[in-house]
């Protein structure tokens, strides 16, 4: 992102009050995306957003829905965050400088305990996509490294050794190499697969939202999700874990190694929570098949 492009993006942070945390994400980050309309989206992260939004309903009391403003104000803002939504409080359509923004508040301690943690798995999710941080008063890029980690060897996990037409990309056979079990799949499959993580089992996928969304996102910010994951690759890579060749679209085809003790360092790399669960699940599994029972 260029510096004039950053410091457009920085300005809007000027009315409102002070971040610990704020990146930017969506069709902003599109370099071929030159609509003056699209609307900007924001993540902001607070320490205390009680205090935050009752600073700023003074200042910006327009940014909100009008039902919360006269019920509640930051008080009733807060509390449906927390405990309906997911953490976070969306303020859209807000209109300034002739530009539309959409920003989403979380408090600071709940954005580290969702990277590292997957609790709701939606700011994670968030931050396994492309995005570009503009404040970052706590290093949260070098906590989110853990992150994007746990997203690499969980997407790895969870592709298949032959693919159907589930993926969106070319189907590719399988395939004998160095490896005692292996098979190949593309880039953009490693991608739609670390995309669609924080989409498992939301219902928006299937009825109101677009079907096509992962693919979409994968496909528009391609550069941007290699960039984003080429250091954990190329360490795979380095270790044998994957083998890289090219294709004749010139993305590169991945050959991973499949055996019992890379998915167990896969595993290794999954938040505690997801790895408890795996155990009970798996765990359920072995009584079940013992018992003879159904």
């Amino acid at each position: 992102m260029d510096d004039e492009k950053r410091a457009h993006l920085l300005s809007f942070l000027k009315v409102i009050p002070p971040v610990d945390f704020c990146c930017v994400y969506g069709s902003v980050l599109h370099t071929t995306n030159h609509d003056k309309s699209t609307m900007v989206d924001y993540i902001l992260g607070v320490s205390d957003p009680l205090q935050w939004h009752s600073e700023n309903l003074k200042m910006n009391a327009d940014h909100y829905a009008s039902w919360m403003v006269l019920l509640g104000g930051a008080k009733l803002v807060t509390e449906v965050a927390d405990k309906i939504g997911v953490g976070v409080h969306f303020n859209p359509f807000v209109t300034w400088n002739n530009k539309m923004f959409k920003y989403g508040v979380v408090r600071m301690h709940d954005l580290v305990q969702d990277i590292l943690n997957w609790e709701r798995l939606y700011l994670s999710g968030r931050l396994q996509k492309p995005v570009n941080m503009l404040v970052d008063n706590l290093d949260i890029k070098d906590v989110n490294s853990v992150n994007l980690r746990a997203a690499v060897s969980a997407a790895l996990l969870l592709l298949p050794p032959k693919f159907t037409e589930v993926c969106f990309l070319a189907i590719r056979p399988l395939r004998i190499t160095i490896f005692v079990i292996s098979f190949v799949f593309m880039q953009e499959d490693l991608y739609a697969k670390i995309c669609s993580l924080s989409y498992m089992g939301d219902l928006r996928m299937f009825f109101a939202e677009d079907r096509n969304k992962v693919k979409k996102i994968v496909q528009g910010q391609f550069d941007l999700f290699q960039s984003m994951y080429k250091p954990f690759l190329e360490e795979y890579e380095g270790k044998d874990l994957l083998r890289f060749s090219s294709s004749e679209n010139q993305h590169a085809n991945i050959y991973q190694d499949c055996g019992l003790p890379v998915a167990r360092s896969h595993v290794s790399f999954l938040p505690p929570a997801i790895r408890s669960l795996m155990g009970i699940r798996l765990g359920r599994k072995k009584v079940t098949s013992e018992s003879g029972i159904a």
